[in-house]
């Protein structure tokens, strides 16, 4: 039978996504002063079901309400939240699409106006423009107290009726920190070898499928590698993959990058084949090799544009799901237009108008018009996704500078917020 986006997705645990369209999670910034979601949750992700994707994947929810890896995320760590929670699912679940919670930890990624005194693996410091504290290195109560807790995140959004979750091992927040070289200096058995530096993630993924039992889908996501010398790298990342297969996941999800390597937010890693960039998907290569161990369903997301790129990558086998995510911001229909046929290509504002080098006058202001231009397309999205979330269309037409401003005052007054 061919398998087109359309084709129903059968995942180990027994639960059927009902087509090969995900929506990757976006942070979204929006809970209440007690970290608890809002109407505005439910607004925005009620647009993103009826948009058509089989699967929908939350932006991090936080578990532990110390650290954040930004003002405004949900944290789940009681039921105090239930009802919030609860009404969240209803919205999002509305054309019976799969809702899965993305759990988190930031680890170092933890901002200094949120904490600063972070967690990490090592005291390695996360050294981009003075955003983030110098971590402490973690005890082992703190490590099995985390391991504990993306257990009872994972219970309690069972209970809140989410339909799964992905426990988020990439993009360097902690289980990532606690899975790269670079990050994790330990000598106990936490560190040191592969199999160290990868007993935090199995021992959160093992304490996970218990709390949820064998029938709810668990996912991970996961960095094909770092893209940093001596970092995580895609050999190891194959034979974690593996063993996370062994523990029986039911969905990985291959992404790559880090806070220092921005992979994730669109750059490119130097070693990038040109096949690749042709193909458009920034990790297909990479899930190849992945696949070949890890015989559990894969989601690729990242550079996506084309309809027919997305459907030969699932008709012959490179992936399970083709994973979107920005796009969504700009067209909450897309994933409807795409399995209809009425698009052949994804809106996207990669070509936006950046600020030249000359902005500011001489070279000495390059680093702050670098600093505007990325901040300013990551903000832009966030912008898309606010306008959203309060029933707006999207403002596609906003430029970089102005989606600098709006999302730098918008996390000021976030952060503002929580220490009152």
């Amino acid at each position: 039978m061919s398998i087109t986006l359309g084709t129903p997705l059968a995942l180990p645990c027994g639960v059927i996504i009902p087509n090969r369209l995900g929506k990757s999670a976006m942070t979204e910034g929006l809970a209440d002063a007690d970290d608890a979601p809002t109407p505005a949750h439910q607004t925005l992700y009620q647009q993103w079901s009826d948009g058509g994707c089989g699967l929908l994947i939350t932006g991090n929810v936080m578990v532990d309400k110390r650290y954040l890896e930004r003002a405004g995320n949900v944290v789940l760590e009681n039921d105090s939240s239930m009802n919030a929670l609860i009404n969240w699912v209803r919205a999002g679940t509305r054309q019976d699409n799969q809702l899965w919670m993305q759990i988190s930890h930031p680890g170092r990624q933890c901002p200094r106006l949120v904490n600063k005194e972070p967690l990490s693996p090592s005291t390695e410091q996360l050294k981009l423009a003075g955003n983030f504290a110098c971590p402490q290195a973690m005890t082992e109560a703190q490590i099995l107290d985390a391991i504990q807790r993306f257990a009872t995140s994972a219970r309690l959004a069972k209970q809140a009726g989410f339909t799964g979750v992905q426990v988020h091992c990439a993009h360097g927040y902690l289980i990532s920190q606690f899975l790269s070289p670079i990050t994790n200096k330990r000598t106990d058995r936490w560190g040191g070898s592969l199999e160290n530096r990868a007993r935090f993630a199995l021992e959160i993924i093992s304490a996970v499928r218990t709390a949820v039992g064998p029938e709810f889908p668990v996912a991970v996501k996961l960095n094909s590698a770092d893209f940093q010398k001596g970092g995580f790298s895609l050999d190891e990342c194959v034979q974690v993959a593996g063993w996370l297969s062994d523990l029986g996941i039911d969905l990985l999800e291959i992404s790559g990058g880090t806070y220092e390597q921005l992979s994730l937010f669109g750059a490119e890693p130097d070693d990038m084949r040109e096949s690749t960039r042709k193909r458009e998907a920034y990790f297909i290569e990479y899930a190849t090799a992945i696949r070949e161990v890890a015989k559990v369903p894969v989601m690729v997301t990242g550079g996506f544009r084309s309809r027919d790129v997305m459907e030969n990558a699932v008709a012959n086998g490179e992936v399970d799901l083709v994973g979107l995510a920005r796009p969504l911001c700009v067209d909450p229909e897309l994933p409807n237009k795409l399995l209809n046929a009425e698009i052949d290509h994804l809106p996207c504002q990669e070509d936006m108008l950046v600020l030249g080098s000359g902005w500011l006058g001489n070279k000495s202001t390059i680093t702050l018009v670098q600093v505007i231009n990325t901040v300013g397309q990551i903000g832009f999205y966030y912008w898309q996704i606010i306008r959203l979330s309060r029933g707006l269309p999207p403002q596609p037409k906003i430029g970089v500078l102005s989606s600098f401003l709006r999302h730098t005052f918008n996390d000021l007054k976030l952060n503002l917020r929580r220490v009152k």
